[in-house]
């Protein structure tokens, strides 16, 4: 029976129960709780110096009112960081290669932030529709122009985030596919490709961290513009 490269993408089940409702349930147990002690462990040290240096990089640019969102993009790039992550391990399923799993993510969050900019500053919102100095006959063709490519840039944060990882994993799957057919017929090119599959492996692991970076950096932007 032949299938598909894609069906790796399909949500398996394991006893009756979906593997994406796991993966999703995943990273919050990944992650350790705070302790009562004065001093704490390793993990949790690096896991607050990153958090920090995450929402002090981002948050910089953005005015005071922004700053409340600070925990909900923190919390989302540690989310998306870690679905990418453990979807690269064996047997595992990853949610954010579905597109309408990052649309979800995508549109309620950029939603929010067209709200937020429409009922604390409209005016300066629907300036955004209209470049200053703008000749009167282009007026209307650039509100058009301007309003498509606001309501694109959900769409673009979802599609992003799902063709790298997307684009990834087939990768991974096609090399690996090669090295179990080229071992026992060439194994110095089995090497070579056993090679090959673990740097792109390391890159893939980059590429996660990054995607879930700018997927939250993007958001970040948008919310400058309307706060």
């Amino acid at each position: 029976m032949t299938l598909s490269l894609f069906n790796q993408f399909l949500s398996p089940s394991l006893m009756w129960t979906p593997l994406a409702a796991i993966a999703l349930a995943l990273p919050w147990a990944l992650f350790p709780r705070q302790t009562a002690r004065w001093v704490n462990n390793r993990l949790l040290s690096l896991q607050s110096w990153f958090l920090g240096q995450f929402t002090q990089q981002i948050f910089l640019p953005i005015n005071n009112p922004g700053h409340k969102w600070a925990l909900l993009l923190a919390s989302l790039m540690l989310f998306l960081i870690t679905l990418n992550t453990t979807g690269l391990l064996p047997y595992t399923f990853t949610p954010t290669t579905q597109l309408s799993m990052n649309m979800g993510f995508a549109i309620p969050l950029w939603l929010a932030t067209v709200i937020l900019g429409l009922w604390t500053q409209p005016t300066q919102a629907l300036g955004h529709l209209l470049p200053e100095g703008t000749p009167t006959p282009l007026i209307p063709v650039l509100i058009i122009i301007e309003t498509i490519s606001l309501f694109i840039r959900p769409i673009a944060l979802g599609v992003r985030l799902t063709a790298n990882l997307t684009a990834g994993h087939l990768l991974i799957q096609l090399i690996s596919s090669a090295t179990s057919v080229l071992l026992s017929i060439l194994p110095a090119v089995a090497t070579f490709t056993i090679t090959l599959l673990f740097l792109l492996t390391l890159l893939e692991v980059a590429v996660a961290m990054i995607q879930a970076y700018v997927f939250v950096l993007l958001l970040s932007l948008y919310l400058q513009e309307n706060v």
